[in-house]
């Protein structure tokens, strides 16, 4: 009994999803989008371009464009700043641009988090 209530679920949800996307089609924005979406594909095709390389081109006119730091591999983040801290009991000094320095940690678990923190240099 349980694959027929399954089936009768599904095919409840089936009809709903039917009706929802019948009402997306006669929505006149959608079809505005739609139709726009397909000029776009055919102007690729058109001129042999990928979405890459639309977006290379968009990026140039406009750097807000969020796929124009798509192609950039690396180097692309600024690099953290570089933070000092100074060991008052041993006066060792650790230079690190993250957090997961093996004596930072070492510090941190000896003399807790919020003390090793008050330690960093400006």
């Amino acid at each position: 009994m349980a694959k027929i209530n399954d089936y009768y679920q599904k095919k409840q949800l089936m009809e709903k999803l039917s009706a929802e996307l019948a009402q997306l089609e006669q929505d006149q924005a959608l079809k505005h989008e739609l139709e726009f979406e397909n000029k776009v594909r055919d102007l690729m095709k058109t001129y042999d371009k990928s979405p890459k390389d639309v977006l290379q081109i968009l990026g140039a006119i406009d750097p807000s464009v969020a796929g124009g730091k798509a192609d950039s591999a690396g180097g692309s983040r600024p690099k953290r700043p570089m933070k000092t801290y100074k060991n008052p009991h041993t006066g060792e000094v650790v230079k690190t641009r993250g957090g997961n320095h093996k004596t930072l940690n070492e510090w941190r678990e000896k003399h807790g988090k919020e003390a090793v923190q008050s330690w960093q240099q400006d």
